[in-house]
């Protein structure tokens, strides 16, 4: 649960790292501020919806997009350099760069793929309408497996950074490098799934675009 104390905590955190975080392009994001701060500012806000159950096996992911690939295995060759991979579209060798850390990895099996806004947080995110729960409560079987798989939601990582991440959202976790690319995308996805944000995540998000050139 959010408490003010964290949404502060957080929010002084920005304010001293201000300026002093690389940028990466290696998921590149039209970052635009102005854009993105007027694509926050028309989220609706609302409570996360802590009465809607989430389990990970109610979204099936990984599944075959492409030949023999999976969404996993697709976002390793479109996401990394160098890349080849097997008959089975199992990715032998290549070079990684990890969006949310910047470490250099180049064996495929030290590395996650994150849903950039994490399946149990596209849970909580239903939007209030006439005073009722809408979005994710409603979506089918289908609808679930498809955010689960798109590609533009995924995001290569080291493990330790997607763990560190969990299923927390900006008010409790950012990550160490392209905060601007991060906000931007966040919001991008939200908006595209018509999902809400709650007042602390909205607080920080426009902290991070404040601070983008």
């Amino acid at each position: 649960m959010k408490t003010a104390a964290t949404t502060a905590a957080m929010l002084a955190t920005l304010a001293l790292t201000a300026g002093c975080l690389p940028v990466t392009d290696t998921v590149a994001t039209p970052a635009d501020p102005t854009e993105a701060t007027a694509a926050l500012a028309a989220l609706p806000i609302a409570p996360e919806d802590a009465g809607f159950h989430y389990d990970r096996d109610d979204w099936p992911h990984w599944k075959t997009v492409h030949g023999t690939c999976n969404a996993r295995e697709q976002a390793l060759l479109d996401q990394g350099q160098g890349v080849r991979a097997d008959d089975q579209c199992r990715p032998v060798a290549g070079t990684w760069v990890s969006a949310y850390d910047g470490v250099t990895v180049t064996d495929a099996s030290k590395l996650d793929i994150d849903h950039l806004v994490p399946l149990a947080e596209v849970a909580r995110s239903g939007r209030i309408e006439n005073g009722h729960r809408v979005g994710p409560r409603q979506w089918s079987r289908a609808e679930r497996e498809r955010y689960a798989n798109d590609p533009d939601v995924l995001v290569v990582a080291t493990a330790r950074a997607n763990r560190s991440k969990g299923d927390q959202d900006p008010a409790h976790w950012l990550p160490a490098r392209d905060r601007c690319g991060y906000a931007a995308r966040w919001i991008e996805i939200k908006t595209r799934y018509r999902l809400s944000v709650d007042q602390a995540e909205h607080d920080v998000l426009a902290a991070v675009l404040a601070r983008c050139a």
